[in-house]
């Protein structure tokens, strides 16, 4: 009779099918096909990351997942890792770095700004960049370290149990221990440049959404933008002539939507008494009760189409316009001048009219942005109210420094040009030019005759600020006789010199 070869026990079976089933991971971040699709469409479009995958491939094989892990980790809402013994034996060092980095407060700062937006994703990655080299190279160091305690071990054995070290059990389990001595021995220093990697990463973050923000780019806008087309806006936000300034054109446009807030909070101005009018608005309760006695609605009628409801009477600001708000910026080469805090001239300017920017984009007017400086350098910049703005445009105009001396004449006449026109097509009136200056000049007569008779035509207001220079707003100075309202601002630090202006216009 044959013999029956004898099957492995139960105790053997179990072990050879979880055997079996242990899957090994080379990715630290669990993840979904999408979030790496995501991940492949950020990484074909950003040449950082090709460039910091190519570098950091020279000292560690698992650079790309490496750098995989560490976006996904910012981008996904719930970033999850994968057990330690799910992973294969060469990525044990990525789980190490991904769990030191996920550790500190600063990288659930940083989601704040990274999660479900690719490009600020890979930003956060290229932050990390100095790090992550710090930590590949102290896994390398550990790696040296483990291989060579790994040969020590081997040679301290006796001659006769070399052969038995020789075992593929005994070999890696010495490996494993030494491997392990030193990652443990590396893993302050692995934590201390984790933590680091998430530190700089989030301050970044939050550095490039506060540009943004400052510039008044939505993350709305920006998540709609090409990431080359981002990456090429922020780079060019953070290198502007006015990059320098950010924070005060940012309190500029604070201050003057904190100023329309108010105007619209207390747009019936102060009440005075009684008077007169068809006005339902402001109509008082006593003729509104005659509307509940059928007999005396006709009354009421009568009166109201007779103008001789009793309303309330308000004193309030002047009325606001209805045309172009148009800036009149200085570019001079005196306007490079420093006030208090290194606050140029040209820097409060500019920060004004942006301010103004938003104000007409607001109020849904026209924006034109006049820049002049001497008679024959002038520069004009359109913003109609039913387009976008465009931030290459806005930028241009922010940016833009003719330098020379200064003339008057020729941007105001162009300013009363503009409001002609708008008269003439659309038949609305009553624009405002802003004229922001730190020279006085003078007109010739015949000119100002002009000026004033288009002035009294068309209805436009003139503000006027002298920046940093008393005496061109002194009550005989020329730009006096040209403004309706002027003030002087000596304080460039201080954004609420101009509050008025922003509850007028």
């Amino acid at each position: 009779m044959s013999e029956t070869p004898s099957s492995p026990g139960p105790t053997a079976t179990t072990t050879m099918k979880a055997t079996a089933t242990v899957q090994r991971h080379t990715a630290t971040v669990v993840a979904d096909r999408f979030d790496l699709m995501t991940w492949r469409d950020t990484y074909e479009q950003s040449a950082g990351l090709r460039e910091l995958t190519a570098e950091l491939s020279l000292r560690h094989d698992g650079a790309t997942d490496l750098l995989t892990d560490a976006f996904l980790a910012a981008y996904q809402a719930r970033p999850r890792l994968r057990d330690r013994a799910e992973m294969d034996p060469s990525r044990l060092v990525d789980h190490h770095v991904l769990s030191s980095l996920m550790e500190p407060p600063d990288f659930a700062e940083l989601r704040r700004t990274t999660a479900g937006d690719p490009y600020a994703a890979a930003m956060a990655v290229l932050a990390m960049a100095p790090s992550l080299r710090r930590i590949l190279q102290r896994a390398q160091e550990a790696q040296d370290q483990a291989g060579q305690a790994e040969q020590d071990a081997v040679a301290q054995q006796p001659t006769e149990s070399v052969e038995e070290a020789e075992s593929d059990s005994r070999q890696a389990g010495r490996a494993a221990e030494a491997a392990a001595q030193a990652m443990t021995a590396a893993a302050r220093g692995l934590r201390a440049d984790a933590h680091a990697a998430a530190a700089r990463a989030a301050r970044v973050a939050r550095q490039e959404a506060a540009l943004m923000r400052i510039w008044g780019i939505t993350a709305g806008e920006t998540e709609r933008m090409p990431f080359a087309q981002r990456l090429q806006l922020a780079e060019r936000l953070r290198t502007s002539r006015l990059a320098r300034w950010a924070d005060l054109i940012g309190r500029f446009r604070q201050m003057a939507c904190g100023e329309r807030a108010h105007k619209v909070e207390n747009a019936g101005g102060e009440l005075i008494g009684i008077t007169l009018g068809d006005d339902l608005s402001r109509v008082v309760p006593s003729e509104l009760a005659n509307l509940g006695l059928p007999v005396l609605r006709a009354v009421f009628a009568a009166r109201y189409a007779a103008g001789e409801l009793m309303l309330y009477d308000n004193r309030g600001e002047q009325t606001t316009g209805r045309g172009a708000i148009i800036a009149c910026v200085d570019t001079s080469h005196s306007m490079y001048e420093e006030g208090p805090g290194g606050v140029t001239r040209e820097a409060w300017a500019k920060a004004c009219a942006l301010a103004l920017l938003d104000q007409a984009r607001d109020a849904g007017r026209d924006f034109v942005g006049i820049l002049f400086s001497a008679a024959d350098k002038l520069q004009v910049f359109r913003f109609p109210a039913g387009e976008s703005a465009g931030m290459p445009r806005v930028l241009e105009f922010a940016e833009t420094f003719l330098g020379g001396g200064t003339s008057y004449q020729r941007p105001l006449s162009a300013a009363a040009d503009v409001l002609r026109q708008e008269f003439d097509d659309a038949a609305r009136a009553r624009g405002d030019i802003v004229m922001i200056t730190d020279d006085d000049c003078g007109v010739t007569e015949e000119w100002m005759r002009d000026w004033k008779d288009t002035k009294r035509q068309l209805g436009f207001r003139v503000f006027g600020v002298a920046v940093g220079a008393p005496r061109v707003a002194e009550a005989d100075s020329v730009l006096d006789a040209l403004c309706d309202n002027l003030r002087c601002v000596e304080d460039l630090t201080d954004v609420h010199a101009a509050a008025d202006l922003f509850r007028l216009i």
